[in-house]
C-alpha cells in the first residue's frame, strides 16, 4: 500500500493529532489552529482543512473497522430507524441504521415509504455491517 502522507511536510502524527482534533471536538479550524500552536506546531487554518478533507474518511473508515473488529458480533448490535423528515417543503422517510451506542451508522433518505426502499437500505446496511 502506497504511504498516503509521502508528499506532505508534516509527520503523520501531526497530521492525525490535527485531524482527529478537529473531527472529536466541535471547534473551528481557527481554533484547532491556536490548540495546535499551543502545542507548538505552527501551521494554517486552511493547511487543517485540506488535511481534513483529505485524511478524514481514512481516518474515519479506521475507526470504523477498529469498532466492529473489537465488539464481538454477539455483543454488538444494530437496528434500523425510521424518521420522518421534511425537505424543501416535503415529507421523506430518513431511513438510518443505528448502533446499541445511539450512533447512526448510515442514512438513506427516500420519497417513499415502501418495502423496496427499506429492503434497499437493509442490504446495504447488512452489507457493511453484518447481521
Amino acid at each position: 500500500m502506497r504511504n498516503p502522507f509521502r508528499y506532505f511536510n508534516s509527520s503523520p502524527e501531526v497530521i492525525r493529532l490535527t485531524v482527529m482534533l478537529y473531527i472529536r471536538y466541535p471547534l473551528s479550524l481557527r481554533q484547532i489552529e491556536d490548540v495546535v500552536f499551543e502545542r507548538g506546531i505552527d501551521i494554517c487554518h486552511e493547511t487543517v482543512r485540506l488535511w481534513w478533507s483529505r485524511f478524514g474518511p481514512m481516518f474515519a473508515a479506521e475507526i470504523r473497522k477498529r469498532r466492529i473488529q473489537s465488539h464481538s458480533y454477539s455483543r454488538w448490535r444494530w437496528h434500523m430507524d425510521e424518521v420522518f423528515v421534511r425537505i424543501n417543503g416535503k415529507t421523506c422517510y430518513l431511513w438510518r441504521a443505528v448502533d446499541h451506542e445511539g450512533e447512526v451508522l448510515e442514512v438513506f433518505a427516500t420519497r417513499c415509504r415502501d418495502r423496496k426502499a427499506a429492503l434497499a437500505f437493509l442490504k446495504r446496511a447488512m452489507k457493511r455491517y453484518g447481521r
